[in-house]
């Protein structure tokens, strides 16, 4: 049997996808490495530290990790990939913080050498509560998160063993009625965000309608505390309380909901990003106050990967708190997934989407790259637009209407979102359809009441903006035509499948449908778009505008 990968000394891997072994292959490889681009024959991987680390903090052992790579490589490993690969692995771990005498906490190794070279280093030393004793040396607890973004800034990741304070107790019990239980994939998560007593914090990974959502409540049942959940938005916000008064015995005045419209601060709040992250610094200060109204025992970040600065500033400054951030996917574009692995934790676990998928517990997804032609009259103006200018015009070209009406009419059964970015477009197509439109101008009575109708048939299209991408809940939408993207979002992408996935009763399938300008930029920006989602095994059929 010929093998699928060829492993370069750059740590880059190139994966034959026309091979019998691809998709164990692929399966194997999404432990540690990351895809880079995906053309039809050849997908370039890459292995880099923060993947090695995510890795090896969820038990996966180096030698594990060459093991694979030797299992699916045509040629010898380099000797230079093999030790960089180890020596990369053993970072983690080498530096720990664990609580010392009085109340604070000490930065420890067993390497000498290290100690002397963060010693050296101003943007680390800046934070020692005094001089280092052979190799270890006294942190301010208040330093505690920031000397852990400072180390993984110089490619030191820590391992925080240092525990967390005395908070105030909840006691409270899953509800049991209806037969209601954590399913097995969700008790694993919890029990790997654990870690066996050297977790509590960190990040679990599962995809859109596996119930991410259950984890923390499970997560929550474990601890027994205080808790502050924070949310992408205030539709996000109702169903974390509505999924907590139906899962949970918590009483209904327990809950609070914290935002624009009510300032409840209870045992259980639930807050948005946007609350505590206001422009306007006197106001968001007020709301950073939320923080320290109550001693919470367990912070629990949604969409962690869409976390904004402010809130990782918080952050630093709250690491004696259990944290749990849940999310489909850890890219971001900004790069700062280092920041999150520093101050919330690293990837504890992770299910692939497909395995879930052939278990029935999302829908089985079909996807498709439609690509249609600028009109004549807008190839001139693309021609010599700039970079930027040129995303726009082919993200708003008239013909993609007619893909639109062909869909529609291919599924006219179906409980269909049109999804877009921008205003204008969504507005034309909503016109021009006549189906209601729900964008960020939106109020939330009226979003709630979209909704509602969309979840019990009353309306069967919704044309939405990206307020749609996260945290909505409309489990028999089964088809999501795209018709408009942020440039190479690959995490906007994966959320917008994820609208489509709640398992469905009888006909457990779903299509997703994005739309783009052929012989454009924006075919290249919807193929960086769909990075993630080939790398758990989705695939695009092409079609060349016939549907």
């Amino acid at each position: 049997m010929f093998k699928p990968l060829i492993v370069q000394s750059d740590m880059t891997l190139l994966l034959e996808t026309d091979n019998e072994s691809y998709e164990s292959a692929r399966d194997e490889l999404s432990a540690f490495a990351e895809v880079v681009k995906s053309p039809e024959y050849i997908h370039t991987y890459k292995i880099s530290p923060l993947s090695l680390w995510n890795a090896v903090s969820a038990g996966v052992t180096s030698s594990e990790i060459i093991s694979v790579l030797e299992k699916y490589s045509k040629y010898p490993i380099a000797a230079v990939v093999t030790a960089r690969i180890s020596q990369i692995s053993e970072r983690y771990g080498k530096i720990r913080l664990v609580k010392s005498g009085g109340g604070g906490l000490s930065l420890q190794t067993g390497d000498p050498f290290i100690m002397a070279r963060i010693a050296a280093e101003k943007s680390v030393a800046r934070y020692f509560a005094s001089a280092p004793r052979g190799n270890s040396v006294e942190i301010e607890p208040k330093y505690r998160g920031h000397i852990k973004q400072a180390l993984m800034a110089i490619s030191l990741p820590t391992e925080d063993l240092a525990g967390y304070g005395e908070a105030d107790r909840l006691d409270f019990a899953l509800k049991t009625e209806g037969g209601f239980s954590p399913r097995d994939y969700q008790v694993a998560a919890v029990k790997a965000f654990r870690a066996g007593g050297k977790g509590d914090h960190g990040v679990v990974v599962l995809p859109c309608g596996a119930g991410k959502t259950v984890v923390g409540i499970a997560a929550m049942a474990e601890f027994q505390t205080e808790t502050l959940i924070l949310t992408t938005s205030i539709t996000a916000l109702r169903q974390w309380i509505t999924e907590l008064t139906d899962k949970t015995d918590i009483a209904a005045d327990q809950i609070g909901e914290y935002s624009g419209e009510k300032k409840e601060i209870r045992p259980v709040t639930v807050s948005t990003y946007q609350i505590i992250s206001a422009k306007d610094r006197k106001e968001a200060q007020k709301h950073f106050e939320l923080f320290s109204k109550r001693n919470w025992g367990f912070i629990i970040y949604d969409e962690v990967h869409t976390l904004p600065a402010p809130v990782f500033r918080i952050t630093a400054e709250l690491q004696a708190k259990r944290r749990l951030g849940l999310t489909a996917t850890l890219v971001r574009e900004d790069g700062l997934e280092g920041d999150v692995f520093a101050l919330i934790g690293p990837k504890r676990h992770e299910m692939a989407w497909k395995v879930l998928e052939n278990e029935g517990w999302i829908a089985e997804a079909e996807c498709f790259e439609v690509r249609v032609p600028l009109p004549a009259e807008l190839r001139m103006p693309y021609a010599v637009a700039e970079r930027r200018d040129k995303f726009r015009i082919a993200a708003e070209n008239p013909n993609k209407l007619r893909i639109v009406r062909e869909l529609m009419r291919k599924h006219e059964s179906a409980n269909i979102l049109i999804i877009g970015v921008y205003l204008e477009q969504l507005e034309f197509v909503s016109a021009q359809l006549n189906i209601p439109l729900l964008t960020g101008k939106t109020k939330n009575d009226r979003r709630g009441e979209l909704y509602e109708q969309f979840r019990n048939g009353e309306i069967k299209t919704l044309v939405v903006s990206k307020v749609a991408n996260f945290a909505v809940d409309l489990p028999g939408a089964n088809v999501a035509i795209e018709i408009s993207g942020s440039f190479g979002s690959r995490q906007e992408e994966a959320q917008r499948l994820g609208r489509i996935l709640r398992p469905k009763p009888e006909d457990n399938r779903a299509y997703f449908y994005t739309v783009v300008s052929a012989n454009t930029c924006e075919e290249e920006f919807s193929a960086h778009r769909q990075l993630f989602l080939v790398e758990q095994g989705y695939g695009y059929n092409i079609m060349d505008g016939v549907v």
